[in-house]
């Protein structure tokens, strides 16, 4: 009966499969962002800059000293420095999803004043 009337009104048939292809896009552009979930883990920077040095020192004596101390902060997934040869030490803290960052930053804060005094002069200034 009803595939009788869209055999016979083939045009209905196709306005009606256009207006529920247009509802269906408004209907996926009017959905709120807020019910996607939240995918980007947050993360901390530590930069430290040694003016004159090589990146090997700076891995040596910045880096591994702020790494020690760092490491093993709660919620922690995986540390990642780089270290250049411009004097400009870099390292990344990345935590699991859900981790407040407030706190995270806070946290890495303290770890990285407990690992100044074993740095050297000109990185401290």
């Amino acid at each position: 009966m009803i595939a009788d009337t869209f055999i016979k009104r083939p045009v209905t048939a196709m306005v009606i499969a256009i207006v529920i292809v247009i509802i269906g896009t408004v209907s996926l552009i009017g959905l709120p962002v807020n019910q996607y979930p939240d995918i980007t883990p947050p993360t901390v920077q530590i930069t430290s800059t040694f003016t004159g040095a090589d990146a090997e020192t700076l891995e040596e004596t910045v880096v591994t000293p702020i790494e020690n101390q760092v490491n093993g902060s709660p919620g922690m997934e995986y540390i990642q420095s780089t270290s250049a040869g411009n004097g400009v030490a870099s390292s990344v803290v990345t935590y699991k999803i859900g981790t407040n960052t407030d706190i995270a930053t806070l946290d890495v804060q303290n770890r990285a004043g407990i690992a100044t005094p074993s740095l050297p002069a000109a990185v401290k200034q």
